[in-house]
């Protein structure tokens, strides 16, 4: 089946205002064009290089998403074109990224990513972290970002019912975040969780942005 087919699949079943990413990361210019012909406009990359370079190649029409963890020093090459920053976790990453924006005369959508998953390796706030980082003062003097939501990503595993839980903790977060600190800000309204294996749990649970590559692409390969 064609890349282009497979979005059409994916999207069939997505229902009215659920996002989709294309997660391009680790795929070619031509083949990221190729779902880019298809009519899809909105792209997920994880490495600040590689997306900066397809950005530079690609129509500038497309929505760019940065899903992975985020090096302050990286913040730079993407901040003249990303749209949405997923992987915010510390202030002093929130800083660099209103920095660059102000300097491209930008403003930067930015979701606060939390750990959920019982996996060590995933990066991400707790609940406590979030807090401080929300009630610090520095926050309050960021003019080139917004915060517009949240960001998890649910243990690897088959067991579904650890994967709902996770997912279902994230839109608590969410929803404890929301009443609590941006309850009159309308543009505080993502949940982006849900990738290939798992994304129709994820929008079971109140996903606004899933993130999808290999239901698109196929297998990587990451040679």
């Amino acid at each position: 089946m064609s890349i282009g087919k497979n979005i059409e699949t994916i999207k069939a079943g997505l229902p009215e205002g659920i996002k989709l990413i294309a997660v391009s990361k680790t795929q070619s210019i031509e083949v990221t064009h190729q779902a880019y012909q298809s009519g899809h406009r909105i792209f997920g990359e994880n490495k600040a290089q590689e997306a900066a370079t397809k950005a530079s190649a690609l129509p500038a029409d497309i929505e760019w998403h940065f899903i992975g963890h985020l090096q302050t020093n990286k913040v730079k090459l993407i901040a003249p074109f990303v749209n949405t920053i997923h992987s915010v976790d510390s202030i002093k990453l929130l800083y660099e990224i209103d920095k660059e924006a102000k300097k491209n005369n930008r403003i930067i959508k930015c979701l606060l990513q939390f750990h959920i998953a019982s996996e060590e390796t995933k990066f991400g706030l707790d609940m406590q972290e979030a807090i401080t980082f929300i009630e610090s003062p520095e926050i309050k003097t960021f003019h080139n970002i917004s915060i517009t939501g949240v960001m998890g990503m649910a243990t690897f595993s088959s067991d579904q019912n650890l994967v709902r839980r996770e997912f279902k903790n994230l839109k608590e977060i969410f929803s404890w975040i929301k009443e609590t600190y941006y309850a009159n800000q309308t543009e505080f309204k993502e949940i982006s969780m849900g990738m290939s294996g798992d994304y129709q749990i994820a929008i079971e649970e109140g996903s606004t942005i899933i993130r999808v590559g290999t239901a698109i692409f196929g297998e990587r390969n990451y040679q």
